[in-house]
């Protein structure tokens, strides 16, 4: 039976819609956001709240992963578009969208983007993931996507199918927008790409999402 991704975060979207090695300092981060939330929920703004109760920043978010990297899986839940034109993070394990553009794509004028679908699969292909790489639901996952807000429902979806560390990294991979100065509304704020944290244009076809949705 499909998992239908049904959740109100999802359906707001829907509509809206190299690596160095880590250092001590990191390892020591790593440690100790592995075991607890790394971000108070009452810190993070509503749009970016799990239901998972479990937030990192993109800097954790590497940190996590590189201080035990068989043990965390990443997941990049951005569209494959995304992946291709806007790059992807070396660190990341997988590409496994929760949102993708439909084989026709439908323009919104009232949005102004193109709408995105849901993908029914999204819960049994994590599940699938995990079990390639010898984990459980026990294990962390951690979600990113453009800005945190996609990877805040997604978390919240895998916490309440079981998944017990579901993390959404808060900042994603290209941050947020600034709202003021010479760079205004532009994605310079925060994020992977702006940590300056290992990113590739370059795909490896074995992270690679080739289901159709």
């Amino acid at each position: 039976m499909k998992h239908v991704i049904n959740t109100a975060g999802l359906s707001r979207i829907r509509q809206r819609l190299l690596s160095p090695p880590a250092t001590f300092v990191t390892l020591l981060l790593a440690l100790a956001v592995s075991s607890a939330m790394a971000i108070e929920p009452s810190q993070v703004p509503d749009s970016k709240r799990s239901a998972s109760g479990l937030h990192l920043t993109a800097v954790e978010a590497a940190a996590m992963k590189q201080a035990n990297p068989a043990r965390v899986l990443l997941i990049d839940i951005r569209t494959r578009a995304e992946a291709m034109y806007v790059g992807m993070p070396t660190l990341a394990d997988h590409l496994v969208p929760v949102l993708d553009f439909p084989e026709m794509w439908e323009w919104s004028e009232a949005q102004g983007e193109y709408l995105q679908q849901g993908n029914p699969n999204f819960v049994k292909d994590i599940e699938k993931r995990l079990q390639q790489a010898g984990l459980t639901k026990d294990d962390a996952v951690i979600l990113i996507c453009r800005s945190g807000v996609r990877s805040n429902s997604a978390s919240g979806l895998l916490a309440h199918f079981g998944f017990k560390k579901a993390y959404t990294v808060v900042d994603g991979f290209e941050g947020d927008k600034a709202e003021s100065g010479p760079d205004k509304g532009q994605r310079t704020v925060n994020g992977w790409k702006n940590a300056k944290l290992p990113w590739t244009y370059k795909l490896e076809t074995r992270k690679m999402y080739i289901d159709p949705l």
